[in-house]
């Protein structure tokens, strides 16, 4: 069997994604840190494992490494003769305020990478025309099934702010132009943060909206799984709030639950699912905040979408499985060959 380590050793995604065929190599993160950076990463701990493993499989938790070190880390790869796979699934790190650091990292990765995948034909042709690769495009897959029993508020929309990360909206701009747009609709606007954040300090006018009535404010810890899902379940709409992005896995829990997404023009949110409403906003000309009240208005009054059917997601996670399968197959096959 294949042996693959990923990176990260697991999240949601990966395990839908893997084949039963190969065998995930460890070591898993500790239990009190699941966000510690894999060993993989470290060019001593590769050097001194690559007899035990075939393939790594890099997706994301890299952040950590300077650009020099990811170029440092990719040379131990080739000396190593381990191969390496890479799924682009950020072209603009949603943790960092500029784009260079991101971009040198995915130079070096993807000038290592034996193959290169990527979640949607629009960012396959951006990494094509930025960084000369070619890539196997695989869908995102499904991660939620929807809960028994958790109805729906019809003309409820919702913004979540998280803990109002580099990649936020200017969050008044984005929850009073939503608000108008929740409201012409009949509807309401929930605005959700997390208690990380300090909103006198960073966002003081929000507290001042919401006690003046123009929509409902909640504060609260980051929602479990099944929280997140409840959550997203009650909504109609959902707004991605983001400046700068490129997939989203939130935006798949909402189609497999049946809400509507609201996402800017800027990253590939709409090649995932045909049924998102857009906004004008990217880095160049920024947020058009009438548009994204004019995107709510619409995304609110068209005929709620349909769950995603699980027949459906079940066939896909097996295809997506299947391409895994024979990416490592190949791979595998053309270093044995070497």
């Amino acid at each position: 069997m294949i042996r693959v380590a990923t990176v990260p050793y697991a999240h949601p995604y990966l395990d839908a994604v893997l084949p039963r065929s190969v065998v995930r190599v460890g070591p898993p993160p500790p239990e009190d840190d699941p966000w510690a950076p894999s060993p993989w990463l470290d060019p001593a701990y590769l050097t001194a494992h690559a007899d035990e493993v075939d393939i790594v499989h890099v997706h994301f938790g890299f952040d950590g490494l300077t650009p020099d070190e990811m170029l440092a880390w990719t040379e131990a790869v080739r000396r190593s003769h381990v191969a390496l796979v890479v799924t682009v699934h950020d072209l603009r790190n949603p943790h960092h305020s500029t784009r260079e650091r991101h971009d040198r990292h995915l130079a070096a990765l993807l000038g290592a990478a034996e193959v290169v995948l990527t979640l949607t034909e629009g960012a396959a042709d951006e990494i094509a025309e930025r960084f000369s690769r070619s890539c196997i495009v695989a869908a995102h897959p499904g991660l939620v099934t929807p809960l028994p029993d958790v109805g729906r508020e019809p003309r409820l929309v919702g913004v979540h702010l998280k803990s109002l990360r580099p990649n936020l909206l200017d969050p008044l701009d984005v929850v009073r132009a939503a608000a108008s747009g929740a409201v012409s609709a009949g509807g309401r606007l929930r605005v959700d943060v997390h208690d990380d954040v300090d909103l006198e300090l960073r966002a003081p006018g929000l507290v001042k909206g919401a006690d003046a009535g123009e929509y409902e404010l909640v504060v609260h810890p980051r929602f479990t799984d099944d929280e997140l899902t409840t959550y997203l379940q009650t909504l109609a709409v959902s707004v991605l709030p983001h400046r700068f992005g490129t997939h989203s896995g939130w935006l798949e829990v909402c189609r497999d639950v049946g809400t509507r997404v609201v996402a800017p023009t800027c990253g590939h949110y709409a090649d995932q699912w045909d049924d998102v409403v857009l906004y004008g906003n990217d880095e160049v000309r920024g947020l058009d905040t009438g548009s994204l009240t004019s995107a709510v208005l619409v995304a609110v009054t068209r005929p709620w979408p349909a769950k995603a059917d699980p027949a459906w997601r079940a066939e896909q996670r097996t295809q997506l499985r299947r391409v895994h399968d024979h990416v490592y197959g190949r791979v595998a096959a053309d270093r044995a060959g070497a």
